[in-house]
């Protein structure tokens, strides 16, 4: 490890309003389109409500199909034969006002009986309506924060913390290995990344971990050569939200101690944690998703172990 640095990380939240999130399952045919239809037509009837009453419309909307792949983006496989025959949807919103959600959940009800057939239940009932607290982490100087002591409401010292050993060098991303790797073997080989490697991912705020980690030895050079970090991004591109400003929002960091790579995916979690209005606002799911990646042009790697 590193000594600690010169500046605590402060993590903050703040009211952003009210969000609220109906699940419901469809059976049957073309549950796909039948899904989809009963979430746009919630939105309509809704949004017709909040213009008659001079409210204003979502802030923000997500409508998901669990069954169609939607968080897959451009990855995700196609699906004959009209798709499958249970779905689920997955209807959250986001409204600055609480009366205006109040008023989804009431209209989420006659969607089982008056919309689309096959329309089961409403998973856990009406939708509750709850306040948005998000976070918000800066760093703050140490030094200017002042620690004191009081024992049985008695003050007894100021704290001052010892601060020779700290340092605000930080941890570098990937190492340039173009050497290293420049003379690695190709061959006609190709295998899915879940045949050489371990993959966990989860949240830190609005950002996501995905670690990689290789089954063998002999497997890493071979991933380090192909999961860069611009693979990464562009595979998950349709969940980032990349402004003009940014450059790049995935980092790749080496850990070569336990054959490992660690990328970071900022801005990939649509606000993170109760903020996000996403099925998996941890990203869970990322490196089960990243373990589909075809790595190419390599040797019979698996004889190398053998």
């Amino acid at each position: 490890g590193k000594p600690p640095s010169s500046h605590y990380k402060v993590c903050a939240t703040y009211f952003d309003g009210f969000r609220a999130t109906a699940v419901c399952a469809v059976g049957g045919p073309k549950s796909l389109e039948k899904g989809r239809k009963t979430a746009e037509s919630i939105l309509k009837r809704t949004r017709r409500i909040f213009t008659q009453l001079g409210l204003d419309d979502y802030t923000a909307v997500n409508v998901q199909i669990l069954g169609s792949e939607s968080t897959y983006g451009p990855n995700a496989r196609m699906v004959g034969d009209n798709g499958p025959r249970e779905a689920v949807v997955w209807l959250a919103v986001h409204h600055s006002q609480k009366k205006a959600l109040e008023i989804f959940s009431r209209e989420v009800a006659p969607a089982g009986t008056g919309m689309a057939p096959g329309l089961t239940a409403v998973v856990g009932g009406r939708p509750n309506v709850s306040p948005v607290l998000k976070p918000f982490f800066f760093l703050y100087p140490k030094k200017d924060v002042k620690i004191d002591i009081f024992i049985n409401g008695r003050f007894v010292e100021t704290f001052k913390a010892e601060r020779t050993f700290e340092t605000d060098a930080q941890s570098s991303p990937e190492v340039n290995t173009n050497d290293e790797l420049k003379d690695l073997p190709s061959g006609p080989h190709s295998y899915r990344l879940e045949e050489l490697a371990y993959t966990r991912s989860g949240d830190k705020g609005n950002s996501a971990n995905i670690g990689v980690i290789a089954r063998h030895p002999l497997y890493y050079p071979y991933l380090k050569r192909a999961l860069t970090a611009e693979v990464v991004e562009e595979y998950f591109k349709h969940l980032l939200q990349k402004e003009p400003s940014d450059s790049c929002l995935v980092t790749r960091y080496e850990l070569p101690g336990i054959h490992g790579l660690n990328f970071v995916l900022r801005k990939s979690l649509g606000g993170g944690g109760i903020a996000s209005l996403r099925s998996d606002p941890q990203g869970k799911a990322f490196g089960q998703m990243l373990l589909d990646v075809v790595v190419k042009d390599v040797p019979d790697l698996k004889s190398l172990i053998e």
